[in-house]
């Protein structure tokens, strides 16, 4: 089953971005609440953002792989999260870069959702470490509809 938007556009799959932040943790549930109410598709992503770490964080191997760990480990608790709540068509991923850039430039093309979720900070609030942070730049870029929750 799709929803249809306005002018004949139909959603069928979702993507939403987390990166851990209360924001992103609203948009998660709005994601899941949608997804299983209109029995669509969802893939949730992060971005693993090297460029946020500092000098002796990236020079240290132990952590990255600790941290990265982490990530993938709290995707999986999104998933079971979602999926749990009764989404029946859950995917989770994990891409490298620059969030906005990541999401509009690798993850869309790659996912081909409907429907792009994230939750943002107002301006004054901005972390540039975040997916709420490159809300902007999502979107103006996304070739895909965007919604936004604050």
């Amino acid at each position: 089953m799709a929803i249809v938007a306005s002018k004949g556009v139909y959603f069928k799959k979702v993507l939403v971005g987390v990166d851990g932040s209360e924001y992103s943790a609203v948009a998660f549930d709005y994601a899941v609440h949608y997804a299983q109410e209109q029995h669509l598709g969802l893939t949730i992503v992060s971005v693993w953002d090297e460029d946020a770490l500092n000098v002796y964080q990236d020079l240290d191997d132990n952590y990255v792989q600790t941290q990265h760990r982490a990530l993938e480990i709290s995707m999986e608790e999104y998933r079971h999260a979602a999926e749990d709540r009764g989404v029946q068509q859950v995917a989770t991923l994990i891409v490298d870069g620059q969030p906005g850039p990541a999401i509009v430039k690798e993850v869309i093309p790659q996912v081909k959702p409907d429907l792009l979720i994230i939750g943002a900070k107002s301006k004054k609030e901005a972390d540039m470490t975040q997916i709420g942070s490159e809300a902007a730049y999502m979107v103006k870029h996304s070739p895909i509809s965007v919604l936004v929750i604050r």
